[in-house]
């Protein structure tokens, strides 16, 4: 992981590979390039010239662009670095926090390989100094676990490795001795180590995390966090009678598991249950997936990734509120004993489901753990989910949907989301499409109409929501995993989506914002 301190250091005297600036596009069609406040110094050595010398290079200020100068004589870096904030805020306005953690993350990422950076980007406040340790953090990281020995030899043998990420950062123009910059820093140290956990979880080939190995992954990071974990296996979940997870898991010679993590506060005044799905490879089962839809099913997984790192970043943050999290676990597979369509599942909650499609899996293991942790009466359930294809045509590869029981929880949800630069919208469930999954054997059925799937599956899901809960549902399916080239902060592959979401959720009721 990239090291993080706050400097009072000059950019001009400070010894590093690279001093990262930032420019902005000028108001107005006449508006011109920009120096972004923090830069001053850098600006003054190049006579106050730098927009010019930049717009001679064709920066623009645009957003995530990078430009890369030779540094002015004098200074002890090299390189001068400017990583464009978009447009120039308005009057009396500052730069927003993501665009601050968009523009370190595209920062980071172009300097891969570097040893050190320092960063003259805008800091006005706290969280200013930690949208900048975030984004450089989270643009930094890279996945590199499965890469060949022969580059690691050849990297060595040359003394450096081109594709090693940015090693240490250094974020000029914060106050280290201030407590309220120390916590902003230490906050998002924690929140992006976790996020990058995330990540690396929804990268590894499903090959090396079956059910099994996810579950001692958590078991070693409830250990050293000090939280309270309980695995249930194949014979445990039997015994429970958690038809929806067993019935999944049924196809793979790599059999399902529940994991409760619980972190608990002596401070607590209320108890946020957070429950992810957690398909560590999805071929559709019998229904299986038509050829070109199973490469990336290793990221099926990317709900229980969420929470799991949710829980844990709530324990390094010593949060004032009580958060369990709920990892269902299975691989689905074809096989002779695994679920074929036509089934009936009794699930834990006692309710008998039809399979139609066994395709639709996640919305059987995740109302398994709805209803599971609906028995702890908890102040709110919010579910984590790659469930749909339907929420991506809805809302394209950046945007999750939320679904929820409560309008007010909803709309707190996708507030908080769009605080710390997770895009999402609220999304309905209208009772009209319930009917379209009765079922004529069995309580209800795991498909219903094909036009509005997405908020189908969160009807489903509803009915294992126990009564009187507040519940919110995350279709994670277009955020999770990105196979585009990376940007701003987000790298290609697994990206952490909710992770944010869910510590702020947390961070809020700890603080009695929510009701």
């Amino acid at each position: 992981m990239t090291a993080l301190t706050l400097s009072t250091a000059a950019a001009t005297g400070l010894r590093a590979d690279a001093i990262v600036v930032g420019v902005a596009k000028g108001a107005g069609s006449k508006g011109g390039l920009v120096v972004a406040p923090g830069a001053e110094a850098v600006d003054k050595a190049y006579d106050g010239k730098l927009a010019s010398v930049l717009e001679t290079l064709g920066a623009s200020g645009g957003e995530g662009e990078v430009t890369k100068l030779p540094a002015p004589s004098g200074f002890k870096a090299p390189v001068v670095v400017a990583v464009g904030l978009g447009e120039v805020p308005e009057k009396d306005e500052t730069y927003g926090t993501d665009a601050l953690r968009r523009a370190a993350g595209a920062a980071a990422r172009a300097l891969t390989g570097s040893k050190k950076a320092a960063f003259a980007l805008p800091v006005e406040e706290p969280a200013d100094a930690g949208a900048l340790a975030e984004g450089a953090l989270l643009g930094a990281y890279s996945f590199d676990a499965y890469k060949g020995q022969a580059d690691a030899k050849a990297a060595k043998k040359n003394g450096k490795d081109a594709k090693a990420p940015l090693a240490e950062v250094a974020l000029l123009g914060g106050k280290p001795r201030d407590k309220a910059y120390k916590a902003a820093v230490e906050r998002a140290v924690a929140v992006a180590e976790e996020l990058n956990r995330a990540r690396d979880l929804v990268n590894t080939p499903p090959n090396d995390l079956s059910p099994e190995a996810f579950a001692a992954v958590a078991q070693a990071a409830a250990k050293e966090h000090g939280i309270k974990v309980q695995v249930l296996d194949e014979k445990a979940l039997t015994k429970g009678g958690y038809g929806g997870i067993l019935g999944v898991g049924a196809g793979s010679d790599a059999p399902p598991r529940l994991v409760k993590l619980s972190y608990t506060s002596s401070k607590a005044k209320k108890h946020l249950a957070f429950v992810g799905k957690g398909i560590t490879y999805d071929s559709g089962g019998i229904s299986l997936k038509p050829a070109g839809h199973n490469e990336t099913m290793k990221c099926d997984m990317a709900g229980a990734a969420a929470v799991f790192a949710a829980v844990v970043a709530a324990a390094r943050l010593g949060l004032e509120v009580n958060v369990t999290g709920w990892l269902a676990l299975a691989e689905n597979m074809p096989s002779g004993s695994a679920t074929r369509p036509g089934d009936v599942l009794r699930m834990y909650s006692g309710k008998t489901v039809e399979v139609l499609n066994t395709d639709a899996e996640g919305r059987l293991v995740l109302a398994d753990a709805i209803a599971k942790a609906s028995e702890e009466q908890p102040d709110a359930i919010v579910d984590v989910a790659t469930l749909t294809g339907a929420m991506m045509v809805a809302l394209g590869n950046r945007t999750f949907g939320i679904m929820s029981n409560d309008d007010a929880f909803r709309a707190s949800v996708h507030e908080i989301a769009e605080e710390v630069g997770e895009p999402s919208w609220p999304m309905p469930l209208p009772t009209d499409l319930r009917k379209g999954m009765d079922s004529p054997t069995a309580d209800i059925a795991n498909m219903g109409e094909r036009m509005g799937g997405g908020l189908v599956a969160g009807l489903f899901l509803k009915e294992f929501v126990g009564e009187g809960i507040t519940w919110a549902h995350l279709d994670i399916a277009g955020p999770a995993f990105h196979e585009g080239a990376p940007y701003g902060y987000t790298p290609k592959g697994g990206t952490g989506s909710a992770v944010r979401t869910l510590v702020r959720l947390a961070e809020h009721t700890a603080a009695g914002d929510l009701g």
